[in-house]
């Protein structure tokens, strides 16, 4: 069977979940693996190859020049920090490679565009990699949501994505460097939140949008602060609206709820499954899951064998850039707001 080929932009910790992700999905292998440090390319491959080894070595390279220039390289991954994703992306397009992006996609809506323009132009795929997006648990979540009798029309969605950071994230993580993560929290946190609202809206763009940044930080060479705890409210035509929390300052939390004018929807782990052995959730205080023992990691490896599969279909999927580019039009929305750029 042929197998899409991959190549990884990076070496970040979730860069290794995702080979693993890649080495799971059945239909695509990982062919090349780049940093701008040669050592650092061939212990990442070494250490992955341990775990999760595929049929032949990754070639291992020394910069990410080398890698797109490729020719075993049919897609590519990019885990690198935010404030490198738009120059990475359209490098790849250019060079022909589809692009799986690490989110949040860019710093700004005005990059995303640029960004996927690109891949357009080249006929490449574009995604970003919000694996909860590839769970089978949201195809039953959104029969729920239609059968206009469990939740009817909704009204509130509520979310919440924090962890606890220790002192050392604070000081020394990328996402304390605006330079490289300018969105903090937001971006790497309450990406998800706002994708859960813009799918549980089927798309629909909010008609107004507030935000307020509870408390920022910074890393020593930061250039300014980013967002460490923040709380969003998105408004829709027809009554409905979403509220979120999102931070690096409290525990860890990953729920979301949907309330409808005749009942309500609970996701207690909508980001990451907490479970091995079931994908549940709630209708109206009734658990329903399903006990397929479906590994937690199962949603990472459809994100790669759903990518596979729309790339061996010859055809482009519109619609999973349209759902990043709502995603950061909302997200900088929320932040222009809370920081006074336009009446919230």
């Amino acid at each position: 069977m042929n197998k899409l080929r991959w190549g990884i932009l990076g070496t970040a910790r979730i860069a290794r979940k995702n080979w693993n992700a890649i080495h799971q999905s059945g239909s695509s292998v990982v062919t090349a693996v780049a940093s701008r440090d040669a050592e650092r390319s061939r212990q990442f491959v070494a250490e992955c190859q341990c775990q999760s080894p595929f049929g032949a070595a990754p070639a291992a390279f020394g910069s990410y020049e080398e890698l797109l220039a490729a020719r075993d390289v049919d897609a590519v991954y990019i885990p690198l920090p935010t404030g490198l994703h738009k120059e990475w992306v359209i490098r790849a397009a250019e060079a022909g490679k589809h692009v799986l992006c690490e989110k949040p996609c860019a710093a700004s809506v005005a990059d995303v565009r640029e960004m996927i323009e690109a891949c357009r132009r080249k006929r490449v795929q574009f995604m970003d990699g919000v694996m909860f997006m590839h769970n089978p648990r949201l195809n039953r979540i959104r029969e729920v949501l239609d059968d206009g009798v469990s939740i009817g029309r909704i009204k509130r969605i509520t979310s919440q994505f924090s962890f606890s950071a220790e002192e050392d994230f604070l000081l020394a993580n990328i996402r304390a460097d605006s330079a490289l993560e300018p969105l903090g929290s937001l971006g790497d946190l309450g990406w998800y939140c706002i994708r859960f609202a813009l799918w549980a809206m089927n798309w629909q763009l909010p008609r107004e949008v507030s935000g307020r940044v509870l408390s920022e930080f910074s890393g020593p060479r930061s250039p300014s602060p980013v967002p460490a705890d923040f709380s969003g409210e998105l408004l829709f035509d027809g009554g409905a609206a979403a509220g979120f929390y999102c931070s690096f300052l409290a525990t860890y939390r990953q729920w979301a709820e949907v309330s409808g004018v005749k009942g309500h929807l609970r996701v207690p782990d909508f980001v990451v499954p907490s479970s091995d052995s079931e994908f549940a959730f709630e209708v109206n205080d009734v658990k329903l899951a399903d006990n397929a023992r479906i590994p937690a990691t199962a949603q990472a490896a459809n994100m790669f064998r759903n990518f596979a599969s729309q790339v061996f279909s010859g055809n482009l999927n519109d619609a999973w850039p349209e759902m990043a580019l709502k995603t950061q039009q909302a997200l900088n929305a929320c932040l222009d707001a809370a920081r006074g750029k336009f009446p919230a």
